[in-house]
């Protein structure tokens, strides 16, 4: 009896055993031809953009793959595999070594700038400049008394609360209208977006739709879920005309920001298109230790009818609803155009 137990007992492990070796994926060999293999799989099956941007994968595995060898030094791979993800034309594909990291800056180096700080700090601030916990730069253009309110929030890696979120709107309760300056703000903590959404609205209000990679196919992905910007209990909120100040190198976060705010009636998005990124990323680590994350979600504008899912998609940034810009020599003068018109619009109203 305690043999056949035995023998039961050594089968069961028999089986656990092979069913093991036949779900175990070994881990891709530390080698040229191995990690190329793994970076492309990774993207192959995670990048949320291929559909959308027309992308050809195969066809780039088959043109960068045949610049693989096996004695090729870690520079020569890292150009090669930096090159293939380049061809996904995406700022937030990025591959990481110990000496270098790929990046596509194209999104915006392509484009004029339509900003300068400096221009903001020498000629529109002066010494009424807030600041508020070093995120929000405030100013007052009350020429006339108290009728354009003003931040300019220069990164989402900083964080706002509740609290300077009450200041700001305390601060312009009176005022006719708010201008949210966001250029050149590359985006950081996409929690943000929606912590300054929910106090730009007196109702829970659609304004997104969102999905999600659920699988290795370049279509699998989650059913689009509907994001909201809702104001927390008993806190107040700025619904009078706002004006957001945009240009190419609004990335990212703000992208996601200026996507959901273009969804409310008291918003105007002034200045040039964004630059985009749509998707949040997903990160992996090769085995020989580079980091690589590629974009693996995808935002909408909220459907209202007018626009096709390709036009919705934000990857590639939002449209401003009025277009304006800041050209170099205007700009050069100490004239900021596209502040200079949101501030004549605001008054206008």
């Amino acid at each position: 009896m305690s043999l056949k137990r035995t023998f039961l007992t050594g089968a069961v492990c028999f089986a656990l055993f092979a069913c093991e070796e036949l779900f175990f994926i070994p881990e891709p060999e530390n080698t040229p031809t191995g990690i190329f293999g793994q970076a492309w799989v990774f993207a192959d099956e995670e990048y949320s953009f291929f559909e959308y941007k027309g992308i050809d994968w195969d066809a780039a595995k088959a043109v960068y793959e045949a610049q693989i060898t096996d004695d090729m030094g870690d520079e020569a791979l890292f150009q090669v595999l930096a090159t293939m993800l380049n061809q996904l034309r995406d700022g937030h594909v990025n591959l990481t070594s110990d000496f270098d990291r790929s990046r596509n800056w194209k999104w915006y180096l392509d484009y004029q700038p339509n900003y300068d700080f400096d221009v903001l700090e020498r000629y529109y601030f002066q010494s009424e400049e807030q600041y508020i916990g070093g995120a929000l730069i405030l100013f007052d253009f009350s020429s006339p008394s108290g009728d354009v309110g003003y931040i300019h929030y220069r990164s989402f890696m900083n964080a706002v609360s509740s609290a300077d979120m009450d200041y700001v709107i305390e601060k312009f309760k009176d005022h006719k209208g708010l201008i949210i300056d966001l250029r050149n703000n590359t985006g950081g903590i996409a929690q943000m977006a929606t912590v300054i959404g929910n106090r730009l609205t007196d109702t829970r209000v659609a304004v997104a739709e969102e999905q999600f990679k659920n699988g290795p196919g370049h279509d699998d992905f989650t059913a689009k879920a509907t994001r909201y910007f809702e104001p927390p209990v008993g806190a107040s909120t700025y619904t009078k005309p706002i004006v957001i100040l945009t240009n190419r190198r609004c990335y990212s976060a703000t992208n996601f920001f200026v996507t959901m705010a273009s969804s409310l009636d008291h918003v105007t998005i002034m200045g040039d298109k964004t630059g985009g990124g749509g998707g949040y990323p997903a990160n992996t680590v090769l085995t020989n230790g580079w980091e690589l994350r590629v974009s693996s979600s995808r935002l909408f504008l909220v459907d209202d009818g007018s626009l096709t899912e390709d036009q919705r998609n934000v990857e590639d940034g939002v449209e401003p609803d009025v277009s304006v810009s800041s050209t170099e020599s205007e700009l050069a003068t100490g004239v900021d155009n596209i502040l200079d018109t949101a501030i004549a619009y605001i008054r206008g109203l």
